[in-house]
């Protein structure tokens, strides 16, 4: 495994680590670094990855200078080397949704993390990001997604999931991979609320979808959202009639 760094925004670098054993052409991880006054990691990666994520980051910036360690949800994926990075960046705090702190990282984190209530913003010094509650959506009752204000760069988790090794940033179809994976993983949760929750990030109108596992996308991503919405009404409703 080999891993590298993308500038896909203003100050907004993606990581991204293949593994090619992951499905028929590969599975990426990506961890999104914001450089700002106060440096701002979304995702961890595994703790297996840690060297490979640490050697990219201190391109940017020294790891003892993050100041907010963030994740969507907490799987090994999103937040598996936060504690290691508590320790190595020595003013840093853990940021997340208070249902997520609540739950499980008042007990996990080694240090007492940062809870956000639903629309709440970090200035980050020349960034913000507004903390989104997003439960189930993609999976995980604590789920959440942030958006960076500056460069309408909604991080945006495991939503948009798609396979294979596609450059860092991409402009043509996100939703259709999308689809594709999710034949494959069947990760998403799909209830009444999930097409909903995807329309409401849909009117934050981001120009840049920052995507954990695959290409990030540049363009309209009002549309690519509401389509992906559409995407889940449909299935939903097919599960509804097969029941």
């Amino acid at each position: 495994m080999s891993t590298r760094i993308d500038e896909i925004a203003d100050g907004m670098y993606r990581i991204s680590t293949l593994v090619p054993g992951i499905g028929p052409t590969g599975f990426s991880f990506n961890q999104f670094l914001i450089d700002a006054e106060q440096p701002l990691l979304f995702h961890t990666g595994h703790r297996s990855m840690l060297p490979g994520v640490a050697e990219q980051i201190a391109r940017v910036t020294p790891v003892e200078r993050l100041r907010w360690i963030t994740f969507g949800h907490i799987e090994s994926d999103e937040c598996g080397s936060m504690n290691e990075l508590l320790a190595a960046a020595p003013h840093a705090e853990v940021a997340h949704g208070a249902l997520g702190c609540m739950v499980s990282l008042n007990e996990m984190a080694d240090r007492a993390p940062r809870p956000l209530a639903d629309g709440e913003v970090l200035d980050l010094g020349g960034k913000r990001v507004r903390h989104l509650d997003t439960p189930h959506v993609p999976h995980g009752w604590e789920a959440r997604v942030l958006f960076e204000e500056t460069t309408g760069t909604l991080l945006c988790g495991d939503l948009f999931t798609h396979l294979g090794d596609g450059p860092a940033l991409a402009t043509g179809d996100i939703v259709g991979p999308a689809e594709a994976a999710e034949d494959v993983f069947r990760a998403t949760c799909l209830t009444p609320s999930t097409g909903p929750t995807i329309r409401r990030l849909a009117d934050l109108g981001p120009t840049t979808l920052a995507v954990m596992h695959g290409s990030s996308f540049r363009g309209d991503g009002r549309e690519a959202l509401l389509r992906l919405a559409d995407v889940y009404d449909r299935r939903l409703l097919a599960e509804v009639g097969a029941g």
